[in-house]
């Protein structure tokens, strides 16, 4: 895979206005796949994305936030947040810009993600993805994640498919302190 340009991963927090143009356009792909099972419900793909404060991802709460940067412009990002086993992160949002697609951005940002939980001491990712997005589906199980729902399964009766992965065992890592910079650059 060729790196086209400078690229780095920073940690940061979703309201970033670096990562708008992604947040606004899974917006957009959250609203054209399941706005109308939002509407039932009373929901809107916009209350979803605001479900998840930006606090949760940042590792004094026991999350992160990562934006791949291409020549200064986010081209992918993702994020976890602690689960409520403390072994365990929740994966949130790994998103590719749309225009770059089939460069394996998703990939490297799951790979970056998996080696910051290590670093914050977590040993198992877990994750839910819509019923109406295979791609993601099938970035998962290429990624080495079991899915936790039967391969035969109705996923639209499913909705939510959930996946987990166990994270390579590495030495114990003390869980990063909330001395941590809200920023870190890793070329």
């Amino acid at each position: 895979m060729a790196i086209i340009g400078n690229e780095e991963f920073v940690y940061t927090v979703p309201g970033d206005p670096r990562a708008r143009p992604l947040v606004d356009e899974l917006s957009f792909e959250y609203e054209s796949r399941y706005g109308e099972l939002f509407r039932q419900i009373g929901e809107s793909a916009e209350r979803e994305m605001a479900r998840y404060p930006d606090e949760l991802f940042t590792p004094a709460r026991g999350g992160s936030f990562v934006l791949l940067l291409r020549d200064g412009v986010a081209v992918a990002g993702g994020a976890f947040k602690h689960h409520p086993d403390p072994h365990t992160a929740e994966v949130k949002r790994v998103w590719a810009d749309k225009r770059l697609r089939r460069q394996g951005l998703a990939t490297r940002i799951l790979a970056e993600l998996e080696a910051q939980a290590l670093r914050q001491g977590y040993r198992r990712f877990y994750l839910t993805t819509g019923f109406r997005q295979p791609e993601a589906e099938a970035l998962y199980l290429r990624e080495g994640y079991t899915a936790l729902f039967s391969p035969d399964a109705n996923r639209e009766a499913l909705r939510a498919l959930p996946f987990e992965k166990h994270l390579a065992s590495a030495a114990p890592v003390a869980r990063i302190a909330a001395s941590q910079p809200a920023e870190l650059s890793l070329r």
